[in-house]
């Protein structure tokens, strides 16, 4: 079929701007269609690694994450708490939702409100959540909030679309949390709390297709093993056998032992010198 000068030289174009876009920006794009190996479709496993050694605990995640997602009054879908893995080593630690494999609050939900998507992200469905809260007291990392009242509604609420990956209108009565903003790939962007974290010039976090095996903090892309293979990467109370889909890497490596005080410097003339 003959092609027009015109539609050749706008293809032209088109290859063109996409070859200069940024790796990262090329990659989501890339995910924004569906995952395909050897011809055969391939299911996305989103994954998110914070860099502790990064993060300086200016908590702009948490309000970008408030005001991408109308987040109602007070709730905080990433919390950022001040941790310390010794005395010599404290940090800041943003904790969303762990997005957990084995996901307790899956578990205990009587109603089946609670559900993984074919993604492995955790969703709550409020059309069928009856705010029985099981789920809050069965989640180790406090990641849910409850919504007592009825949410104060703003006018861009009205023109949303309700969905478990983007929950507005929000609802009295029932649970909300982080969705880890997998929902946001599809239209070409990265999670709020790692967009904002990139433009501050921090680019403490990264987000991912684990099935991939690549990751990208808005500005860089990295295989996903090779960020976690350093020593510096660990899962929030791993321990709890949860297996978390949220990897943290500390500001140090583990094996490294701690510093010491330093002793002050011996004065020769201190009469009680030994």
């Amino acid at each position: 079929m003959a092609i027009s000068r015109r539609i050749f030289l706008k293809a032209m174009a088109a290859t063109g701007a996409a070859a200069t876009l940024p790796q990262a920006a090329r990659l989501v794009s890339a995910w924004a269609a569906p995952a395909r190996h050897a011809g055969r479709h391939v299911q996305r496993r989103w994954v998110m690694v914070i860099d502790l050694a990064a993060c300086d605990g200016c908590k702009k995640c948490t309000k970008a994450c408030q005001a991408g997602h109308l987040v109602p009054f007070e709730q905080e879908w990433i919390r950022v708490i001040d941790a310390a893995n010794n005395q010599y080593d404290k940090y800041s630690m943003p904790v969303p939702c762990q997005h957990c494999e084995v996901a307790p609050c899956v578990k205990v939900c009587p109603v089946g409100a609670t559900f993984h998507n074919p993604e492995g992200i955790v969703l709550v469905g409020h059309n069928r959540c009856i705010g029985c809260r099981f789920c809050m007291a069965a989640c180790p990392y406090g990641a849910r909030s409850f919504n007592w009242t009825e949410p104060k509604h703003t006018a861009t609420e009205s023109f949303a679309n309700y969905s478990p990956e983007y929950p507005v209108p929000h609802r009295k009565g029932t649970v909300e949390k982080c969705m880890l903003c997998a929902h946001r790939v599809t239209m070409g962007r990265l999670p709020s709390c790692l967009e904002i974290c990139t433009e501050e010039g921090m680019k403490a976090i990264w987000f991912g297709d684990a099935n991939e095996n690549l990751v990208t903090n808005g500005d860089e892309v990295k295989k996903l093993t090779q960020l976690l293979g350093d020593g510096r990467a660990f899962q929030y109370k791993d321990e709890l056998g949860t297996h978390p889909r949220v990897w943290y890497l500390l500001p140090s490596r583990r094996d490294l032992a701690a510093p010491k005080p330093v002793a002050p410097a011996e004065d020769p003339s201190d009469p009680y010198r030994p």
